[in-house]
């Protein structure tokens, strides 16, 4: 049965479309459109008119993908951007009548669960392990080994929220990575709680910056055809620092910084050097699979 998945993220509208067997799942095609579903009023939780108009487009723009590979099921999943907004059952209505695309909402708890699936397949848990997925709206935790999901959150603290709050200067200033600092302890209070309690000592990056990091740490890697890889955390705690100290025209320039991760690969660095200080994490990887993937490997089953 040839499926199709929709990812529909704060920033980025993903699609795959798989074929799927008793015992398989090949990918036939995927591309992904940038959106910014969350510019301007994320924290305000509204999208705006014209990222609304993007959105639709977006969709329009699948829906016929979707009719020239004869997909017979569509599964479109809706994130925190959507998740949050005020408007965002007017989008959903909008994408059916626009795009003649069913979209499902989903909760921070159905999210972190298709995460773990994902991460799950590509086979880099061994041992206790706690993933981490920073999207643009919301940023998931799960900790598990590679036979059950032990614990799971979703916390809006996304890329795009925490640079609409706090990303007030270019570089960032020492005052302002205070204050995010300050707003993690307060909103990951639970977390720290729980890694006290599991200990785990490997953090498992979900796709998204992950991808950016390793991308430029490894450029001779091809992370199309990666599942997952270790990254080496003094040389990311140097990446991380060089992204955090630079201003945007800087990081325009770097390669394999793609233009819609230019501000947000700063909170994004900001959040993991934050966990792997509060987790006191050894090991460090990247797994290129995420929601999207274990949205199909629930198909798959």
């Amino acid at each position: 049965m040839k499926v199709a998945v929709i990812d529909l993220g704060t920033n980025t509208f993903h699609l795959i479309i798989a074929e799927l067997t008793a015992d398989d799942t090949s990918i036939c095609y995927k591309t992904n459109l940038p959106v910014r579903l969350g510019e301007g009023k994320i924290n305000d939780n509204f999208i705006i008119q014209e990222a609304f108009e993007r959105g639709l487009l977006a969709l329009e723009k699948f829906s016929l993908l979707i009719k020239e590979h004869e997909v017979e099921l569509v599964k479109a999943t809706a994130t925190s951007a959507i998740r949050s907004a005020e408007n965002g059952s007017s989008f959903v209505k909008a994408a059916k009548n626009y795009a003649g695309i069913d979209i499902e909402v989903i909760s921070g708890d159905e999210e972190a669960t298709y995460i773990f699936k994902g991460v799950r397949a590509t086979g880099v848990i061994n041992g206790t392990a706690l993933i981490m997925d920073i999207g643009g709206g919301s940023t998931e935790f799960i900790i598990c080994n590679k036979e059950e999901l032990l614990w799971k959150k979703s916390y809006n603290i996304g890329a795009a929220r925490l640079m609409q709050a706090f990303f007030h200067s270019d570089p960032i200033t020492t005052a302002d990575q205070n204050a995010i600092t300050r707003h993690l302890d307060a909103e990951l209070s639970d977390l720290k709680d729980v890694l006290n309690l599991y200990r785990p000592k490997h953090l498992i990056g979900s796709a998204g910056a992950f991808e950016t990091f390793t991308g430029m740490l490894y450029p001779e890697l091809n992370l199309k055809e990666t599942k997952h890889y270790p990254i080496d955390i003094p040389a990311y705690k140097a990446l991380s620092a060089t992204f955090i100290a630079s201003a945007h025209e800087e990081r325009e320039k770097m390669p394999g910084l793609i233009r819609l991760r230019v501000d947000m690969i700063v909170m994004a660095s900001i959040l993991t050097d934050y966990i792997l200080s509060a987790g006191n994490i050894e090991k460090l990887s990247l797994s290129t699979y995420d929601l999207k993937m274990g949205v199909l490997a629930d198909l798959q089953n």
